[in-house]
């Protein structure tokens, strides 16, 4: 299980074994929201409907779900919020909420990734997805399972 906290900028990992993992996080800068072209991260149930990287350097830069290269010298000069590392593509399970229609988390492309704005996590920063730091999506990322439930609120686990 995986709790996502807006108002704190945290994610939380419940890992098999019971113990609660927290990581910094960056969601959108317009806050929530679950409208297509809203550009704010989405609220409620949602699960991991697709792990994408397994295997691939850190720093991999993705384009469409495809890698393009390491992030670096070469990819840093273009301007673009980048995807690194790894991808969990999240989808909606509530429908009219976050599932189907104008509020479709997976035809949003709503992610948790890795980033190379490293230093703005921790404060709303995103164009809707939930940003980690690189070391961190690459633990979490080996710790998940595909559909694993993904919760996320304004509030943590905790209220």
């Amino acid at each position: 299980m995986i709790w996502i906290s807006i108002r704190e900028q945290r994610l939380y990992h419940r890992r098999d074994c019971g113990v609660w993992r927290g990581y910094p996080v960056s969601t959108a800068a317009r806050g929530a929201g679950n409208r297509r072209g809203s550009l704010q991260t989405p609220l409620g149930e949602h699960r991991i409907a697709a792990r994408i990287g397994d295997g691939c350097p850190p720093l991999t830069a993705f384009v469409g779900r495809i890698p393009v290269g390491i992030y670096g010298p070469g990819l840093e000069s273009e301007a673009r919020d980048w995807i690194l590392t790894r991808i969990l593509w999240l989808e909606g399970l509530q429908t009219g909420v976050n599932r189907r229609g104008a509020v479709d988390t997976k035809s949003r492309y709503i992610y948790i990734h890795g980033t190379h704005e490293e230093e703005m996590i921790g404060q709303p920063a995103s164009h809707g997805c939930i940003r980690m730091r690189n070391a961190d999506i690459l633990e979490l990322f080996d710790r998940v399972h595909l559909f694993e439930r993904v919760r996320i609120y304004e509030h943590g686990p905790r209220g």
